[in-house]
């Protein structure tokens, strides 16, 4: 058989991966440091750090698009390989979905404590 790359080219091909998680890695660690850094000096000047972080539509849209994606996966390997090991590469996400839903309607959004409503 002929190769069709080299193995200089494999060994780049597969090291492109690994930098891109690395770099991504490092944005996102030195973004969080920002952050980190920003709510001490708020703190240092007596200023409240706001939160703006809105956890119940992230909760809302974390649940549809896990529910979307592993349904669609469950399906996709369902078809392609039957019941196999594979199809967990659906349902995985589709039950962590499922129960991020589960929470956004169970969850008392008014109350702080955040007990559950029963």
């Amino acid at each position: 058989m002929e190769q069709i790359t080299s193995p200089a080219a494999q060994v780049i091909l597969a090291l492109i991966p690994i930098v891109g998680i690395t770099i991504g890695g490092i944005i996102i660690f030195f973004a969080l440091l920002w952050i980190h850094h920003e709510k001490k000096q708020q703190i240092k000047t007596g200023e409240k750090p706001k939160s703006n972080f809105n956890y119940k539509a992230m909760t809302l849209l974390s649940g549809l698009l896990l529910t979307g994606i592993g349904a669609m996966l469950s399906v996709f390997f369902a078809l392609m390989t039957g019941a196999s090991p594979s199809l967990l590469g659906g349902l995985i996400p589709l039950t962590t979905g499922i129960c991020l839903l589960m929470f956004y309607k169970l969850y008392d959004w008014h109350n702080e404590s955040g007990t559950a409503v029963n």
